[in-house]
């Protein structure tokens, strides 16, 4: 398999989110041509789509605060997944993170979403004693 990253790029669009739907990420209150559009205005190059053979399979929206890491979109597209490219976004994720002196990498994961739980568990990561609060500042729907 040539598997591959680049950053995304605008002829991207429509595969990404027929990748996250496929997936299971996309919801009515995240509007994803909206996020898609919010990214490219922080950060772009830490937009990750994983390719193989010039196929869209992957992707993680990455970011940096100058405080700690996050990835949201993480997804591989469901007849690539445990094979290993999951694993390989976010190590690549990591790299790039770390690169930019970032000390601390987050995920957030919806509580009912064992499976991917299980998944970041096994690359090391644990689970913090927070409570998340979140506030919608801008509607979606």
């Amino acid at each position: 398999m040539n598997f591959q990253f680049r950053s995304y790029c605008e002829s991207d669009k429509e595969d990404v989110i027929q990748l996250w739907e496929e997936c299971g990420l996309v919801v009515p209150w995240n509007n994803p041509q909206l996020d898609i559009e919010r990214k490219q205005t922080v950060q772009p190059e830490l937009f990750l789509i994983g390719l193989v053979n010039d196929e869209i399979i992957a992707t993680a929206m990455v970011g940096y605060e100058g405080h700690r890491g996050w990835v949201n979109y993480l997804a591989v597209k469901p007849k690539f997944q445990r094979q290993g490219i999951g694993k390989l976004i976010m190590e690549e994720a990591e790299r790039r993170l770390l690169k930019l002196g970032c000390p601390k990498l987050q995920v957030q994961i919806r509580n009912t979403n064992d499976g991917v739980i299980k998944f970041y568990r096994k690359l090391g990561y644990l689970q913090d004693e927070v409570v998340n609060l979140g506030k919608r500042l801008i509607s979606d729907e």
